[in-house]
């Protein structure tokens, strides 16, 4: 095949690529039809077979030739590439137009998190009962938030499968507890606050979270009596499930008060008739209590012959089950908006 014939069938072919690509309508289809002409085993690379055979003035004019060809087809696939990419955009943009005549979707405003807003509930009224409000760190030490609070060193809510442990000694802190030792370090006395916070322990199931929160209570004066902490706990009881709510004690024990006790009100499903939420006794837990073992106050450097004083610890989301009638702790943390649009 002559110089010629061969710059002839470049034009050729140049001519039927540069027509194909006009026709496709698919940018799939655009590549194909670019990899027929200029591919490896394209149309333009099997002509080339036959430069080698030509002589030199021969040669440059088929490779020019060539390129000429070559670039007339790259400009034709590029020129449709970007046609038929703005018009996959028009496309889209056509199908996705807002309406701006339409009526806009209502604006739905939802209140807090039902445990943040029985949170607030139980400090405020416990702020009209007459305490105010201590805050304290959620990493803590062993210290405060064993040591310092009368458990033995051989007690089991120090082992690993109960507590968060950090690398350094520190510790995601079990209760709020610990906030009591610092404003006993810190206040002047008479001491009365609550402190509220998260918590965190090594439990999960349908009532327990490794992550929740407590409000915890202390007041420490001059003759402060097991009658104040109960006057305290009827006056959250009434105020908080409705009058003429029970309470009762019942013996328990924990290493920082001493005595100790659990505190039950009568359910407040059945109205202590007895039902399934209270297992047919009439009662219901709802927190832990006692007077602050004196240990606890000289290690605060407060003379326990002269101070006494109660604490109380509740969870929130035991107090936000009972409240709201929920079940299952879980459903608290799962973020299901249809179960935080009821509340």
């Amino acid at each position: 095949m002559d110089t010629q014939q061969l710059i002839a069938q470049l034009n050729a072919l140049q001519q039927e690529a540069v027509s194909a690509l006009t026709d496709v309508d698919r940018i799939e289809d655009a590549i194909q039809v670019k990899n027929r002409y200029l591919g490896r085993s394209g149309g333009v690379q099997d002509l080339m077979k036959f430069l080698r055979d030509l002589p030199p003035d021969g040669k440059r004019e088929v490779g020019q030739a060539s390129n000429a060809c070559k670039n007339a087809i790259e400009d034709a696939y590029r020129t449709r590439v970007e046609f038929l990419e703005a018009q996959e955009l028009e496309r889209k943009l056509a199908a996705e137009r807002v309406d701006i005549t339409l009526p806009a979707r209502s604006h739905v405003q939802h209140g807090g998190h039902p445990i943040a807003t029985i949170q607030w509930e139980l400090i405020d009224l416990f702020s009209e009962l007459g305490f105010e409000v201590a805050d304290g760190p959620e990493i803590e030490s062993d210290y405060y938030n064993f040591e310092a609070l009368n458990f033995p060193h051989d007690h089991p809510a120090r082992d690993m499968q109960d507590t968060f442990m950090l690398d350094d000694g520190h510790l995601l802190r079990t209760h709020t507890s610990p906030v009591q030792i610092r404003t006993m370090l810190s206040y002047d006395l008479p001491i009365m606050v609550i402190s509220p916070g998260r918590v965190f322990r090594c439990d999960s199931d349908i009532t327990h979270s490794p992550v929740f929160h407590q409000v915890e209570g202390l007041h420490i004066d001059e003759g402060v009596t097991m009658r104040d902490l109960l006057g305290t706990l009827n006056a959250f009881a009434e105020r908080y499930f409705g009058s003429g709510t029970q309470v009762r004690l019942r013996p328990s024990f924990f290493p920082f008060t001493e005595p100790s006790a659990e505190v039950d009100i009568g359910c407040v499903f059945c109205a202590q008739a007895g039902c399934r939420v209270c297992k047919g006794t009439g009662w219901i837990e709802i927190l832990g209590c006692g007077m602050v073992d004196p240990n606890v106050l000289e290690e605060a450097g407060i003379d326990s012959s002269r101070y006494s004083g109660y604490a109380f610890g509740m969870g929130v989301e035991r107090i936000a089950m009972l409240k709201l009638a929920v079940n299952d702790i879980r459903l608290f943390f799962e973020n299901d908006l249809r179960f935080l649009r009821q509340f």
